[in-house]
């Protein structure tokens, strides 16, 4: 499943608070925001595909969706296997452990990014295709092509020379290739092209039915960041503003992360 690499990285347990704070916190709520829009309603049954340790499987749970979660990483699906109203798998995005039209969604946030083979991506949307029931719903989340560029900058990882041939291969053909899983920076991933997407989804079998930037270029704004989503008023105004341009094709690249709703063909 995932290379040794990458399991290390996530065996750090980041996931646990990655979403709390500053950007994190932004993809968050941007992402929970998209999905009570295309989402079927609930008591539907959610496939959370890469879903780590449950942070959104508990909520969507709580919301009232019978949620099973699928991960490779054994403590991720423990922790997950906790939450309230939560069951979890360890499995393979590329090799579902789920019947045949069998999810009125399934939700692929965790696992495009580090499946850095276009084989294998197409392989996990196909997975996906054929566990959505007819008229079901696939949500896929990826990382903007920009974004070792952006953060280089954004946290100062340029002062390191060894991060800058990360970000010129990245831009070259999207791997960012990073074997050293205990550095700062992010493990080994692949960052999308927004436009090169419908190409992986119409080989699986899905038809691209919206784009949406995550964050935009607001994940760049550090402490300004913070200060706003600390305040409800602010934090309100921000997610109101962010899905007015979310569809934006100009600002889909500055975003760090983008989703790809599609339905089966």
């Amino acid at each position: 499943m995932l290379s040794s690499e990458i399991l290390e990285y996530y065996r750090q347990g980041g996931e646990r608070e990655r979403l709390a704070a500053g950007a994190g916190r932004l993809e968050f709520l941007r992402t929970w925001d998209v999905l009570t829009r295309v989402l079927p309603a609930a008591p539907a049954t959610v496939l959370d595909v890469g879903g780590a340790t449950g942070v959104y499987a508990e909520p969507l749970a709580r919301a009232g969706y019978r949620v099973h979660l699928v991960d490779p990483v054994p403590e991720h699906v423990a922790e997950a296997a906790a939450r309230p109203g939560v069951t979890a798998t360890v499995g393979d995005a590329r090799a579902l452990p789920a019947a045949d039209h069998s999810a009125d969604a399934v939700l692929l946030l965790g696992p495009l990014y580090h499946l850095l083979a276009r084989d294998d991506r197409v392989a996990a949307w196909r997975e996906a295709a054929r566990v959505v029931r007819p008229g079901g719903v696939v949500v896929g989340a990826t990382i903007s092509r920009f974004t070792s560029l952006f953060d280089g900058f954004v946290k100062d990882y340029f002062s390191d020379p060894r991060f800058r041939p990360l970000v010129e291969r990245a831009l070259v053909d999207g791997v960012h290739h990073n074997a050293d899983a205990g550095r700062t920076w992010f493990t080994s991933a692949y960052f999308h092209r927004p436009e090169d997407l419908a190409d992986e989804l119409t080989q699986a079998g899905l038809v691209v039915r919206r784009q949406v930037a995550v964050e935009g270029p607001l994940w760049m704004t550090g402490p300004r960041l913070t200060e706003i989503l600390a305040s409800r008023q602010l934090t309100d105004l921000l997610l109101e503003m962010l899905r007015r341009i979310e569809d934006e094709p100009s600002l889909l690249g500055a975003s760090s992360h983008l989703l790809t709703v599609a339905v089966p063909r």
